[in-house]
């Protein structure tokens, strides 16, 4: 069977190759009964993994079941896990078999297995070595054929560190590692999922899917997903339901998720009034995004702004007067009649009366200056973030262009645009 037909089989989505390579070691170790690790942020699908393992191994007619470790308390887990007799504790009334007793002949996915107390993960170590253990309350030593494949989304290797995980029981489990990529790191996928479960949830509720214009897929793209496929699930139906229209703009998108609908951006200055801005928790990536993203919107802005003026029918001279030259109804508008109009005032400066008998040209230059000026501002703030990835990582232009989420060739073109030394 190859990568896109396990691909269908599942319901897996998306073509980036670092989660091809995970399709494929676990398609290549699935025939055998060694123990796997899967690792991977919170939300990226590793149970998706172990179910591709245990259909494509000679286990699948027997029991698969799913345990997530860190959702049972201290106290039972062993209970859980290997079962107890009657009267072991308080409440157990009757002797009860364990998962590992219970999926005999079949395969057990424990997830958070970085959970686990240090005690339990001395009984889970002899079960991987011999596959003995001892229910809750025994002393008679009962055997089972279980293969394990474990998940977590800690770095065990912190945790051995740290003294909370075995380090004899990581060497065991982690025999062949499998590493399921976050989102951030297929970028390539977001949309394609993005559009899945849209299309599920229209399907579900008999609506019509919605879509993202090229900005809002841009936007969607370069969020950094902390919650990965689960958190873009959440968001595909939080916009199916609540979308005003069915093609949806990066403004409305912006407002489901976090960072973006905090409007906080780092500060290292207190304002005006002494107090510090609040600190975003977003990546350099994410901060210039919004930041580029503002200024679009203050652009639109503007050029709203300056077709509404050029729309003026009663405008005869340009000039410019002081705030107290005007009395009484004329220190908001002239004269009525008079030909005149007035802009609102704006914080520390002198209000403006245009007037319609300049040529339209006088307008466009001034609009296209403005957007001239933008686009340089643009420029340097992207040639700086490339200057500081280049130097972050050595002139390394792989690594760097990971860093922008540009590809290398990008990457490369825009060095020569900006004559980057390196």
């Amino acid at each position: 069977m190859d990568i896109q037909s396990i691909k269908q089989r599942f319901g897996i989505v998306g073509n980036a190759q670092s989660l091809n390579n995970a399709i494929s070691v676990a398609q290549r170790v699935a025939p055998t009964d060694l123990s796997i690790l899967i690792a991977g942020e919170s939300g990226v699908g590793k149970e998706i993994f172990s179910q591709i393992i245990h259909q494509l191994s000679k286990r699948r007619h027997n029991p698969h079941i799913a345990v997530n470790c860190g959702a049972i308390p201290e106290g039972t887990i062993d209970s859980e896990l290997f079962g107890h007799e009657k009267g072991a504790f308080t409440g157990a009334n009757e002797a009860r078999k364990g998962y590992f007793e219970y999926v005999d002949g079949g395969t057990i996915f424990l997830d958070e297995v970085g959970e686990l107390p240090l005690g339990t993960q001395a009984r889970l170590l002899r079960i991987l070595e011999s596959g003995e253990f001892i229910r809750v309350g025994s002393s008679k030593v009962q055997t089972t054929d279980v293969r394990v494949v474990a998940a977590s989304n800690i770095e065990l290797e912190e945790q051995i560190k740290k003294n909370k995980f075995r380090e004899d029981l990581y060497y065991r489990l982690n025999t062949v590692p499998i590493y399921v990529p976050p989102l951030r790191e297929r970028k390539e996928d977001i949309y394609l999922l993005f559009r899945k479960f849209a299309i599920d949830f229209s399907d579900k509720h008999n609506t019509r899917a919605i879509q993202l214009d090229e900005d809002a897929r841009e936007l969607l793209k370069n969020y950094h997903w902390p919650g990965n496929i689960r958190q873009l699930k959440n968001v595909a139906e939080q916009v199916s339901v609540l979308a005003k229209d069915k093609v949806v703009s990066a403004e409305e998108l912006a407002e489901y998720l976090p960072e973006f609908k905090s409007n906080t951006l780092p500060a290292l200055v207190n304002d005006e009034n002494g107090e510090s801005y609040k600190h975003s928790d977003m990546g350099d990536r994410e901060m210039l995004y919004k930041v580029l993203f503002d200024l679009k919107q203050d652009m639109n802005d503007l050029k709203r702004f300056m077709f509404q003026l050029t729309q003026q029918k009663d405008m005869n001279e340009y000039y410019e007067t002081g705030g107290d030259e005007h009395t009484g109804h004329e220190q908001h508008y002239h004269q009525e009649g008079s030909g005149y109009t007035r802009l609102p005032e704006l914080k520390g400066r002198e209000p403006i009366v245009i007037k319609q008998g300049q040529h339209e040209k006088e307008e466009e230059a001034t609009s296209d200056q403005e957007e001239q000026s933008a686009t340089l501002s643009l420029a340097e703030m992207e040639k700086e973030m490339i200057t500081k990835a280049l130097a972050k990582h050595k002139q390394k232009r792989k690594a760097a262009a990971n860093e922008l989420g540009i590809s290398e060739r990008t990457l490369y073109r825009k060095i020569k645009e900006y004559g980057i030394a390196e």
